[in-house]
């Protein structure tokens, strides 16, 4: 568990999920930062998540490796989703995703080449925005699984400012850009081993 460096006064720690109940503050989280619950120019300043998950489906995940968690005493204050590349057919909606990732490369090597996974989604609880949770999930991460894995790769719609600009801040590189039906989207990745970040 690593502490998150906010004021003396503030007990955010980050670990990974250990029970139930934080799968189901997740998708309590979830729902309330979907692009469609969210107004346009909230979107555009806080920024949102895109794909809905259900508790069966995040339980199977987290059977595979449990995701990050920042708590605040029992409160939850954000997540950041681990989903190896196994979890492919839990979330249909990714499958597209999946197939580019076969395709592409990073650091000179095909990109199914490395140990990976695939970051499925990440939020921070509006209160705690901007006070260091978002990176901190990030250093948990590196934390509990660089030793199993040499990156983490997400997507995150190029329209989504908040969320580029955070994720270029921990270290994530573009290696691909490219457009769907609902959006254009930022292929990234994170080197998750010392040293990795170059």
């Amino acid at each position: 568990m690593l502490p998150v460096t906010m004021t003396p006064s503030t007990p955010i720690r980050t670990c990974l999920v250990t029970r139930r109940e934080e799968l189901e503050e997740i998708l309590q989280l979830q729902v309330a930062n979907l692009r469609d619950h969210v107004s346009p120019s909230q979107a555009a300043r806080e920024g949102f998540v895109t794909v809905a998950h259900t508790l069966d489906v995040l339980e199977r995940m987290h059977a595979l490796a449990p995701s990050v968690i920042a708590k605040d005493g029992e409160r939850l204050a954000g997540y950041a989703l681990v989903m190896p590349v196994e979890t492919r057919t839990f979330v249909p909606i990714l499958e597209p995703m999946f197939q580019l990732l076969e395709k592409l490369s990073w650091r000179g090597r095909p990109l199914r080449e490395y140990p990976h996974y695939v970051m499925g989604q990440v939020c921070v609880a509006e209160e705690y925005r901007g006070q260091g949770v978002f990176d901190a999930l990030y250093r948990q991460h590196r934390a509990s699984y660089g030793a199993r894995f040499d990156c983490t790769v997400t997507e995150v719609a190029t329209r989504n400012t908040r969320s580029m600009r955070a994720h270029t801040r921990v270290g994530f590189e573009r290696i691909e850009t490219y457009r769907d039906a609902t959006d254009e989207w930022a292929v990234i990745v994170l080197g998750l081993r010392e040293g990795a970040r170059e």
